[in-house]
């Protein structure tokens, strides 16, 4: 992917996408002072960098039918290439884990699991997390409430020119 600087009018596309993803080339050009042409040809650069990802709808977790978060510290045995691999390689597979960090301190990893209530993540846990590759030991975290869930990156924090 090509690295590209972002300046002030990448940075107001973009802050205007996050806010409205279904906004048209038409909308979004006239939003951030740009005639349709070239705010296009931001938007694919972006795209092709690799900086714009995708688009989709943000869902409410609830509202689908998944009112239960956890949040899940896990060790592995040994910090080998082929444990942790095959760890990552599993983790990558189960649609209950919305996002997988690998991280410093009591846990190696630090999983993200939304399910439906307690029932199913005993069963999440039981049938799938504890036969992990390498697993040695689990900690969860249940969300009693979201205090801050933000989908928008703050890219008014960023640095004149930093991608």
């Amino acid at each position: 992917m090509p690295m590209l600087k972002l300046d002030n009018l990448d940075r107001r596309i973009l802050a205007a996408l996050q806010r409205d993803a279904r906004l048209t080339n038409v909308q979004l050009a006239e939003e951030v002072g740009l005639s349709p042409s070239p705010c296009l040809r931001r938007v694919r650069l972006l795209e092709e960098a690799g900086v714009i990802r995708g688009y989709h709808a943000n869902l409410d977790r609830a509202g689908v039918g998944l009112g239960l978060t956890v949040f899940v510290g896990v060790r592995v045995e040994r910090h080998q290439d082929v444990t942790s691999t095959a760890f990552r390689e599993a983790v990558a597979q189960l649609p209950e884990v919305v996002s997988c960090h690998l991280v410093s301190g009591e846990s190696d990893f630090l999983l993200q699991v939304v399910v439906t209530d307690l029932p199913a993540y005993e069963q999440f846990l039981l049938g799938v997390l504890l036969k992990l590759p390498g697993v040695s030991d689990i900690r969860s975290n249940f969300a009693i409430a979201t205090v801050k869930a933000q989908t928008e990156m703050p890219l008014g924090h960023l640095p004149q020119g930093t991608q």
